[in-house]
């Protein structure tokens, strides 16, 4: 029933609000930060059964996909598609999409993360049914998350009307998306109960995606012709990196869905987080009584004493005394000790890094 149903993960580098463990050559993706397997492979396994390995496709960079690949052997390796260098996800994206379409014109395709958490699989796996459904009529689907605060670290889509129900979820009319509202409008699309957070999963059949590609971002949607007409030849690596060098960078909200055409969106709870900083870790991590969080490879790699509401990521034994709402993170080489509330501002030190080429350290 499903065999023209496919996801496009995208797995890109970045994630610099987790340094020291992320860097640019282990990015957020590849961190086993919640469990035991990198946030890759969680993202990939969560898909059985709906996907058969055969109709998961990555995108990915040339230093990330030998490690991407090792980590999830079951999928075909030809399903590893690699950018020469990053363009942002608008042109990934667009990359993805056709060449799906090339193997399977009928496909629809589901855009997906490779880096966030999803608690309730089962739930989400549904949602993705339901999707399908919609997205086979020609409607391009949007994941929308129910907001639980006034976030301005997200965009936000706006529900209108109720379009139906399936599986016990209702999907509406996507009306305006606003990208990270400053804090007094976040706190307005809480209370009207009208918008949900931006998952950046999108479901859609490949036709009407490119379609959109082409009515407004003609110059993404040419170059990703010509790519995907060598597709399958000797001349594919040669047009690929040509084509790239002349790639628009955009992201996918701003080139293709602030403008879209019958969007659809589907709110839900599924337990997501996007682990974007260390403080989201302690919203997905078990807590002590205390609100005490860690990570590391042994379970005893801990001795506290009047701690609270701190985070240790840690391989090696690690004693606090006093403290409370500390983030600790241990690396090789680094050694990060900051505010639970100060998280934002390690991009902050990334970039103070990076203007002192100190390359060793990002």
């Amino acid at each position: 029933m499903t065999q023209h149903y496919y996801a496009l993960i995208l797995a890109g580098g970045g994630g610099t609000r987790l340094w020291p463990m992320s860097r640019k050559d282990t990015p957020k993706q590849m961190l086993p930060l919640i469990t035991d397997d990198s946030l890759f492979q969680t993202s990939v396994e969560r898909l059985a059964p709906l996907f058969q390995p055969q109709n998961i496709f990555i995108v990915t960079g040339q230093n990330y996909v030998d490690n991407l690949r090792e980590s999830t052997p079951h999928v075909p390796a030809q399903n590893f598609i690699v950018e020469p260098f990053g363009r942002d996800n608008a042109a990934a994206t667009a990359l993805g999409l056709a060449t799906i379409e090339k193997h399977d014109p009928d496909a629809v395709v589901a855009i997906l993360t490779a880096d966030h958490h999803i608690a309730r699989e089962d739930t989400f796996r549904d949602v993705l049914m339901v999707a399908y459904e919609i997205a086979k009529q020609g409607s391009i689907v949007t994941l929308g998350i129910s907001p639980s605060f006034p976030a301005t670290g997200f965009g936000y889509i706006q529900q209108g009307r109720r379009l139906g129900a399936a599986k016990g979820f209702a999907y509406h009319e996507a009306t305006r998306f606003t990208e990270k509202p400053d804090i007094i409008r976040a706190t307005q699309f809480l209370a009207s109960k009208q918008y949900s957070w931006n998952s950046g999963m999108f479901i859609w059949h490949v036709k009407t995606a490119l379609d959109e590609f082409e009515r407004q971002e003609p110059k993404i949607f040419s170059l990703i012709r010509e790519i995907q007409a060598a597709i399958g030849t000797s001349d594919y690596g040669p047009a690929l990196i040509d084509a790239w060098k002349q790639m628009p960078k955009k992201s996918i909200d701003y080139a293709i869905m602030e403008g879209a055409k019958s969007m659809v969106v589907i709110p839900m709870d599924i337990g997501w987080s996007d682990v974007g900083s260390w403080a989201s870790l302690f919203d997905v991590l078990p807590q002590d009584g205390f609100g005490n969080c860690s990570k590391g490879k042994s379970s005893e790699n801990r001795v506290i004493l009047d701690t609270r509401d701190t985070l240790v990521v840690s391989d090696r034994l690690t004693v606090t005394i006093g403290v409370e709402n500390l983030v600790i993170v241990e690396t090789d080489d680094v050694l990060l000790i900051c505010h639970k509330d100060r998280t934002q501002d390690i991009k902050k030190i990334v970039d103070y890094l990076r203007e002192q080429g100190n390359d060793a350290y990002l």
